[in-house]
């Protein structure tokens, strides 16, 4: 891997002039894509749309949604196309039915079996959530976060939607509810007692198991020298834990960003998938002291964090988070999500297999020739995947690009899109 770095204006930028607003553009994205966590990203990726309309089905009389109430939906999935086209692809999934003349859809038995199962685990995970959220909490300046930022990245670290009310009142000597201002984007969760036994980070716990002084794990290829010598350089300092009160370093000195370092990492460390937006993160700025170029501080530290552009999304991923592709570590609820990917992806290829099939049969009935770029591939992923489609910079934001994207996901032949 190599980095190809792109410097801006106040670090000696030598892009000429004319070029600044490429600078501005690209500034973000500086690494080399590495082809094991780009997958991880589309592994992740492909269940969350059909995920949403789980729970909106979840939440409808009887657990049944007219097609055409998800064809509304859709808008907010930012999805285009037939909501049925949609649906008929995972059939595993979810079950579409004709009622007086009406679509309706519910989901299949093998969908109700793992709903009922993520349940479970859910709250069967409730004490390690709240540990999380106290965590969290025991990070921020003021040991208080605004519910509606947190709801941002709730998915991320495993909260239910409801866990405002199914987590936060169980636990009043750990938590409570503040809105000092009244408006509903004020309201806050606020840490009632600290507790010492969780202010230990994922690098000071793995480093007490070891026997060691906690130190950063880089993960680079031995022929990046200079970025192996300037980590050497920032890991022989002492490491400063996340859960120590901050206001006594200056900021933008190497201990402030020694620890805005290491509070990234244990932020990772919680989440599910050990990812996360940066954009969402930098809403946090102020609750965790985070740098206002935050994308810049990941990008100094290669051997820690990966950072992908991939669907348009700039995310940060923990490097030792994965092996290749894989987690390492699999929280439960991950565990079940990935039987409900699976379930999809059985779906989805007998959906192209049968959708192929029939085009076959049509083609023989017209006396058409096949080429070869008519031969199915029979691959444990999409025959086209549309999760991979967002690899290229533009990605669905060109129009060629977003037509060929939907034409993946909706065209039965004659789907206008």
């Amino acid at each position: 891997m190599h980095m190809k770095v792109v410097e801006c204006w106040n670090s000696k930028c030598k892009i000429l002039p004319s070029r600044k607003h490429l600078c501005r553009s690209f500034s973000l994205w500086s690494m080399k894509k590495d082809p094991d966590l780009e997958l991880a990203l589309s592994r992740n990726r492909r269940w969350i749309v059909n995920n949403q309309i789980k729970n909106i089905i979840l939440r409808c009389p009887n657990g049944e949604a007219s097609v055409k109430y998800l064809q509304k939906k859709f808008k907010t999935l930012d999805l285009q196309g037939s909501a049925l086209n949609w649906l008929k692809k995972y059939p595993c999934c979810f079950e579409v039915y004709l009622q007086h003349d009406e679509y309706y859809c519910r989901l299949t038995k093998r969908m109700m079996v793992l709903v009922e199962e993520e349940e479970t685990i859910k709250d069967m995970q409730e004490p390690v959530l709240v540990q999380r959220l106290a965590k969290l909490l025991m990070m921020s300046l003021h040991q208080r976060l605004n519910v509606m930022k947190l709801n941002e990245l709730k998915r991320n670290f495993g909260f239910p939607d409801d866990y405002l009310i199914r987590i936060v009142p169980k636990y009043s000597d750990l938590f409570r509810v503040i809105n000092y201002s009244g408006r509903r984007s004020s309201m806050e969760i606020e840490l009632v007692s600290w507790n010492p036994d969780l202010a230990i980070s994922a690098i000071e716990a793995s480093a007490h198991k070891q026997g060691i002084e906690p130190r950063f794990s880089c993960l680079l290829p031995s022929t990046w020298l200079k970025s192996w010598e300037r980590f050497h350089e920032f890991n022989s300092t002492p490491y400063i834990s996340p859960y120590l009160e901050p206001r006594g370093l200056v900021e933008g000195s190497k201990e402030m960003e020694k620890r805005t370092v290491g509070l990234v990492h244990e932020l990772l460390s919680l989440t599910l998938w050990k990812k996360a937006s940066i954009v969402k993160l930098g809403h946090f700025r102020r609750e965790f002291a985070l740098p206002e170029k935050l994308n810049i501080l990941l990008l100094k530290y290669p051997g820690l964090f990966y950072v992908s552009n991939k669907y348009q999304i700039y995310t940060v991923l923990l490097r030792e988070g994965y092996n290749a592709s894989e987690l390492i570590d699999k929280d439960p609820l991950v565990v079940v999500k990935e039987k409900f990917g699976e379930l999809m992806q059985e779906g989805l290829h007998e959906y192209n297999r049968r959708h192929h099939l029939l085009n076959l049969e049509k083609k023989k009935k017209n006396g058409m020739l096949l080429d070869k770029s008519d031969k199915i591939k029979d691959k444990n992923t999409e025959i086209s995947d549309p999760d991979d489609e967002g690899d290229k910079l533009g990605g669905l934001f060109d129009p060629e690009e977003r037509k060929r994207f939907y034409k993946v996901l909706f065209d039965d032949g004659d789907q206008n899109i």
